[in-house]
């Protein structure tokens, strides 16, 4: 193993430079030469084409800051199988012969790890560095601190204008079919409620939360003023458990559908029962805010930050293990493990599994909504009581999960 190449892909997020510079760091550290092969796999499907690439000796390295989000490998998002090239695995085996690269150090989530799965079956040597806010890999993820934080932080901070206005704010995150995002966000911006995919909403029951809370909070406040915060993700469920999807949208790169209008969603479904509840008009005549035609029902407003989310800069958590990612993927590399996802290092142990079963989608836990469900957040279903069984043990378990 002499020569490496780094490939970052899918979405961005943060921690990944921390990836590139812990890669390129270690395999200097080890006598071998580290390049970036731009623009995730589209760039690996067009080695070939390239007349050079980027080296990244000390002075280059020098010049990745850590901690910026985004990555210095760039991203595309192409799935190679869907690549209409019947030769396209010996064009990519071409373009590493060409450049003398013996293996890749790919830092990507579920679709990323697929194609990594995908490669190593057709002999093409990488390891996966895991990465991808959703949080939903079998394995910690780099960029998944970074977004909650990020998460917890708009939340919070829409708290003031929601306050001014007396307005129920809905706040809609990134996240697919995994809650993870809107669940630690939501706890972190002291959320009223959190929707998330695990847990199809019931939004009577939802209703019933903000109308008591809400309410409350106005009427016990000198200058009647007051706000409730819902964390949604984007890929929850109707109480039928049906999906939200924008079946206009079409299929992405690697043929999901297209999630749209959760946050929309739950915006009209609260709206409606506003409109229908003779006890809200009692509630804004009581408060001294009901006008006739203009004022009649508090306001319910949608917030999407999107790809704000994505941006700026790392959690320290993500630098320190995207960091380690990377560089113990060049060791899994010059020890010839491919076809593995790092998973953490615990004392003198680097652990790592096979990418198929890192790649397999972990859900939020029930047992974990319970606690906070019991300290009256709201999920959209009737509260259950936590159960659990009580163990000692001699040291925690080290993992961020």
């Amino acid at each position: 193993m002499k020569k490496i190449g780094i490939i970052t892909s899918g979405g961005d997020c943060g921690g990944l430079n921390a990836v590139v510079k812990g890669a390129a760091q270690m395999a200097h550290s080890r006598g071998m030469s580290c390049y970036i092969i731009p623009n995730g796999y589209a760039g690996l499907y067009n080695l070939i084409d390239f007349e050079s690439l980027v080296e990244l000796n000390p002075e280059r390295i020098d010049l990745v800051q850590a901690n910026p989000a985004g990555s210095e490998a760039g991203h595309s998002r192409v799935k190679i199988k869907m690549i209409k090239d019947e030769k396209k695995y010996e064009r990519i085996k071409a373009g590493l012969k060409k450049f003398g690269i013996d293996g890749l150090v790919i830092s990507g989530g579920d679709d990323t790890g697929s194609v990594i799965v995908d490669l190593s079956e057709n002999g093409i040597p990488c390891v996966h560095a895991p990465k991808t806010m959703d949080l939903d890999l079998q394995t910690y993820s780099v960029g998944a601190d970074s977004t909650i934080n990020r998460i917890a932080s708009f939340g919070q901070d829409l708290k003031t204008t929601g306050r001014t206005h007396n307005r129920i704010i809905v706040l809609e995150v990134f996240g697919r079919y995994a809650g993870h995002t809107a669940f630690r966000g939501g706890i972190a911006a002291d959320a009223d409620a959190i929707l998330i995919p695990e847990i199809p909403a019931n939004f009577d029951i939802l209703y019933e939360h903000v109308k008591k809370r809400f309410t409350r909070r106005i009427l016990q406040s000198d200058v009647k003023a007051g706000t409730y915060l819902i964390m949604v993700a984007e890929g929850i469920k109707n109480e039928n458990g049906d999906d939200l999807v924008d079946d206009s949208a079409g299929l992405d790169a690697f043929g999901h559908k297209k999630l749209a209008g959760a946050g929309k969603y739950v915006c009209l479904q609260l709206a409606n029962r506003f409109k229908s509840d003779a006890a809200i008009t009692e509630f804004m005549k009581k408060t001294k805010m009901y006008v006739p035609g203009l004022y009649e029902t508090p306001e319910v407003r949608e917030v999407r930050p999107g790809h704000l989310v994505r941006c700026g800069n790392s959690s320290a958590y993500d630098v320190n293990f995207g960091k380690e990612a990377g560089a113990s993927a060049v060791l899994l590399l010059e020890k010839g493990i491919t076809g593995v996802t790092f998973a953490r290092l615990s004392e003198g142990t680097l652990i790592y599994m096979k990418t198929e079963d890192a790649i397999k989608e972990r859900s939020v836990s029930l047992h974990r909504v319970a606690i906070h469900e019991s300290m009256g957040i709201c999920f959209g279903r009737k509260p259950q009581r936590p159960d659990y069984t009580y163990t000692q043990v001699s040291a925690d378990i080290d993992r961020y999960l």
